[in-house]
């Protein structure tokens, strides 16, 4: 009883663009990411101006796949089962006996099950690298009010909510507002890694052989032609037969009566709403069904084979494989540990030149936490390693990627000629978790 994967049966190879088809400098936009939020917050909401500076072991405390609890400022990891294997209050780690007398044996007060929200009002899962920053800016403001305030709830997210409306809003790029955009224009080989030509090479043997390649991303379309003509040059058009951008996802994948239609696009403004699509191009927000209908088109196939590449949970991995049936590959860096970490730049500096940060920030964000210990496995303080369990965040992983690999170099780097003879084992009903491998 075994189910086959293999990339050549695909028809279409969708990709997420930020941190899967794009790659970052991590040490420099950790930094930048959280600057964004934490000057707003300084300047517009009257916060602490000890935010702004991060001492460098602040950094360790940044791990994937930590929940917040917006109420209580507590940041917590779960165990598959819902219990909490870690927690802290702001940056300050919980004892054992802190955890059993805020916690107990219980299940965490908002699990459900395998398949709960990663996102609420109530709390927030932060899951990719664009999150890590912000959940260090909300340990440390819990830390601050804290100390200053003596307070035991918190209402600050509708700040932290502020602070990103203020620096990603689809405008701020056209208009250089706030801190995030304009650092990555007026020098974008500090925060963006060149595609490998391996990578390259890759995506056009994938559209000699046929395939229907195409680019997802949430970013809105100003950003994603920066990015795109960065990495990849001007002829990245002639590789992707359909950009999406500004795509709303997870929404992307809800079905009726919500999905949202798909809107042309000129001089980067959203124009006109599409009832469907008619042929490839560039185009913002939209929903998978319509996508798909395209696909069936361009294909010539009633049924035709997606797979879709993306480093989220909450926005790739989770809504693709669970409300569209897509294949589905998680870019997850934590996979190659300490060793392999991307390059610092595109191009070697001299220590001189290099900047205050590069020289403080030692920890790569994916890389094991001391505080937090291994994204995969933990148990409370006192457990052996015979008591390990799997963390919730790897269940989902487990549950909803098809496979995993560190970067698209796993992938990209064996011939294509032996990937297309290639195939991935799984068992029916349950997928592993493992790095490509042929």
């Amino acid at each position: 009883m075994t189910q086959y994967f293999s990339l050549a049966d695909c028809d279409a190879v969708g990709f997420d663009l930020d941190h899967t088809l794009c790659r970052y400098n991590l040490r420099e936009s950790a930094r930048l990411i959280y600057n964004s939020f934490a000057q707003y917050l300084v300047a517009e909401k009257g916060y602490d101006e000890e935010l702004l500076t991060v001492p460098p072991e602040s950094w360790d405390f940044c791990c994937k796949g930590l929940a917040l609890d917006m109420e209580e400022g507590n940041f917590i990891k779960l165990a598959i089962d819902g219990t909490v294997m870690r927690a802290s209050h702001g940056t300050k780690m919980m004892t054992s006996e802190e955890l059993m007398g805020v916690f107990g044996k219980k299940k965490w007060k908002y699990f459900t099950d395998a398949t709960m929200a990663s996102r609420t009002a109530k709390y927030y899962f932060f899951d990719n690298y664009f999150d890590l920053p912000g959940a260090l800016l909300c340990a440390r403001i819990v830390d601050c009010l804290t100390r200053k305030n003596n307070l035991e709830t918190f209402d600050f997210w509708k700040d932290i909510v502020a602070s990103i409306h203020h620096n990603y809003k689809t405008t701020a790029f056209k208009e250089n507002t706030g801190v995030y955009f304009p650092e990555i224009k007026s020098d974008p080989g500090r925060y963006l890694l060149l595609c490998p030509t391996s990578v390259k090479k890759w995506l056009y043997q994938l559209k000699s052989a046929g395939k229907v390649l195409f680019i997802m991303t949430n970013s809105h379309s100003d950003y994603c032609r920066l990015l795109c003509e960065y990495i990849i040059g001007n002829d990245f058009t002639d590789i992707f037969d359909i950009v999406i951008s500004n795509a709303l996802k997870p929404g992307f994948f809800s079905h009726q009566p919500n999905k949202r239609p798909f809107r042309t696009l000129e001089n980067d403004e959203e124009q006109d709403e599409l009832p469907f699509l008619e042929k490839p191009g560039w185009y913002s927000q939209g929903n998978s069904d319509h996508l798909y209908e395209l696909l069936k088109k361009m294909t010539g196939k009633e049924q035709p084979k997606v797979v879709y590449f993306g480093d989220s949970m909450h926005s790739d991995i989770f809504p693709a494989c669970h409300y569209s049936n897509w294949e589905t590959v998680l870019i997850l860096e934590e996979l190659s540990g300490e060793e392999g970490m991307e390059p610092e730049s595109n191009e070697s500096e001299p220590l001189e030149k290099k900047g205050k940060y590069e020289e403080q920030q030692k920890k790569p964000l994916h890389s094991f936490s001391k505080d937090w210990g291994s994204f995969f496995v933990d148990g409370n303080l006192e457990s052996t390693e015979s008591s390990m369990a799997f963390t919730w965040f790897c269940k989902r992983i487990h549950d909803y990627s098809t496979i995993v690999i560190p970067t698209l170099e796993a992938i990209a780097e064996i011939s294509f000629l032996r990937m297309c003879r290639s195939q991935f084992l799984m068992t029916p009903k349950s997928k592993p978790m493992v790095k490509f491998s042929v």
